[in-house]
């Protein structure tokens, strides 16, 4: 049976640790917003990892819910930056560790 521990271990072999200058390496823990900790570029394949290693089927899962995309042109972003991911977090749904600790114990995505 796979377990939360399991899990979590997982995704922090598979996922680059982030580091702060004022807290140093910054642990990923079971409620960990993933958007916020990992980069876009790398929990998609993390999450097939994830699936092939847990044999879970995530095919349900919808990665707009979570990675919500930005409406606005090439220039605006860059002006309103931060503005912008403000926005981006109020519309996204948190992406937890612990949210695939419990998909695996079923063997599909429960969540969206």
């Amino acid at each position: 049976m796979v377990t939360e521990t399991d899990v979590l271990e997982f995704f922090r072999d598979e996922l680059s640790v982030p580091f702060s200058w004022k807290n140093g390496r910054i642990a990923l823990e079971m409620d960990t917003v993933l958007q916020d900790y990992a980069e876009l570029d790398e929990l998609p394949y993390a999450i097939d990892d994830y699936s092939e290693k847990f044999s879970v089927d995530i095919s349900a899962m919808n990665i707009q819910a979570y990675y919500p995309p930005v409406e606005a042109s090439l220039l605006s972003r860059f002006f309103r930056r931060g503005q912008i991911n403000d926005e981006m977090k109020q519309n996204r749904k948190p992406l937890t560790v612990r949210m695939f600790a419990e998909s695996a114990k079923t063997g599909k995505w429960m969540y969206d």
